[in-house]
Order: C-alpha cells, then structure tokens, then sequence
C-alpha cells in the first residue's frame, strides 16, 4: 500500500500527497450526484422510507471515503512521526479525528 508523501519542502507542513486521490474524488463525485438524487426526491414528494434508503447510502459512501482517508493517514502520517520520535503527538491528534468520525 502506498504511503502518504509530504510535498516538497517549502509546501505547507500539512500537505500530502493522497495515494488513493483519483478513487477518493470518483467516490465524492459519485455522493454529490447521489445528494443531488435525493434533492430531487424531496421536491417530487417521494415516499419518506425511499428518501431515507438513499440517504443512508450516502452516509455510507461517506464512511467509506473517511475510512479510506483514515488508513492513508495511518499508515502514511502517523507512520512516519512515530518513526521520527513524534508519535505522541499524531497519535493524540489521531485519536481526536477518530472520536468525531464514531459520533
């Protein structure tokens, strides 16, 4: 699995380049047609139980991309400041984004 690279040195410390960037985005794409569906839905009057299906598919495919963008970050980020000696603090600040995405 490919690991996550800082950019070149110069760039913002915070950014990377995404392994998974093309599937993360077709997967993003594919939600914001999926939301504009149910947008539709919602002005035809369609059944509440057929919109609520729908929605629960774009919560999922949401997960799926948080998921994906989860590992990458693991094996990449936290990865690589565990291994220069700051892991602590990436594992603090993994741990926090884990909590939001479990609410």
């Amino acid at each position: 699995m490919p690991a996550l690279k800082l950019l070149k040195r110069g760039a913002h410390p915070k950014l990377v380049a995404q392994p998974h960037k093309q599937t993360l985005l077709r997967r993003l794409t594919r939600v914001e047609g999926q939301v504009r569906g149910i947008a539709r839905m919602i002005e035809q009057q369609r059944y509440c139980v057929d919109v609520l299906t729908q929605f629960a598919a774009v919560h999922a495919a949401l997960d799926a991309v948080a998921m994906q963008l989860l590992e990458d970050h693991t094996r990449g980020c936290v990865q690589t400041a565990v291994r220069s000696g700051r892991g602590e603090q990436s594992i603090g600040e993994l741990m926090k984004v884990v909590r939001k995405l479990a609410r």
